[in-house]
């Protein structure tokens, strides 16, 4: 009988630990939607968007030897509320195969991604060793309404950094509704102009250039691009990276 109520005794304390990480993971949860819903405007990261930085294995040169064009930064460029195959880079991908250029097209955008969370990717990215380096953050600071200062520090620090590592980099930028007032929007656009010159890389002012605004190219959220918008939003990027590519044999 001891030995029957030692086992029962056993088996309630584990039931007793299991709810209790129960509890702690159902806390953790809560705290994370709590701080999600602190940011009303910010992307929700999304558990669709493509995920090619996930798996390393498919990055291996063994695999594939072709040079690296990776495209990095925020939903725009994971492709946020599209099917998979249809974000910028996999248009893009399909505009350089078409031409002959001889690159792979890595998408490296993860949705909600602040300039801050660009920074601490860095390395990953630097430790892929691409040829080229598309880099598009800055609408998540915009419209959480950070301080330009830092998010401009933290783009430059991204440039910087690339380039040290002898990546060829192209900045596309980004802008915002003018209810987030002329000062603040001044400053804001002002910054990839700014980093483009001093770094003397090629640069997009307006990443949905010939998209935003036009029927049928931009998502219900009017934030982000369907996938007839992603393909506009290709040809916006191609004519930058084509000049930093080895052409065709």
């Amino acid at each position: 009988m001891r030995r029957y109520g030692l086992l029962l005794i056993v088996a309630v304390m584990a039931l007793g630990m299991c709810g209790c990480r129960a509890d702690h993971t159902s806390q953790r949860s809560s705290a994370t939607d709590a701080r999600a819903s602190d940011s009303p405007q910010a992307e929700a990261p999304d558990p669709s968007a493509p995920a090619v930085a996930a798996d390393r294995e498919t990055l291996d040169a063994s695999h594939d030897p072709r040079p690296l064009l990776i495209c990095f930064g925020d939903s725009l460029t994971a492709g946020y509320g599209t099917d998979p195959g249809q974000s910028y880079p996999d248009y893009l991908q399909a505009d350089l195969d078409a031409l002959g250029f001889k690159y792979r097209v890595v998408n490296e955008g993860i949705s909600g991604n602040t300039t801050k969370d660009g920074v601490e990717r860095l390395d990953t990215i630097v430790a892929l060793k691409p040829a080229v380096v598309v880099v598009e953050f800055g609408g998540n600071d915009g419209l959480r309404g950070l301080p330009v200062a830092d998010s401009r520090a933290n783009l430059d620090k991204m440039i910087a950094t690339l380039k040290a590592s002898g990546t060829k980099v192209v900045l596309a930028g980004i802008t915002l509704p003018p209810d987030y007032g002329p000062d603040y929007v001044k400053q804001f656009n002002a910054t990839y102009p700014l980093l483009a010159e001093k770094y003397q890389v090629p640069m997009l002012p307006f990443l949905l250039n010939g998209v935003f605004g036009v029927d049928g190219m931009m998502q219900k959220d009017r934030t982000h691009a369907t996938a007839n918008g992603n393909k506009i939003v290709a040809k916006n990027v191609l004519p930058l990276v084509l000049p930093l590519l080895k052409k065709p044999r």
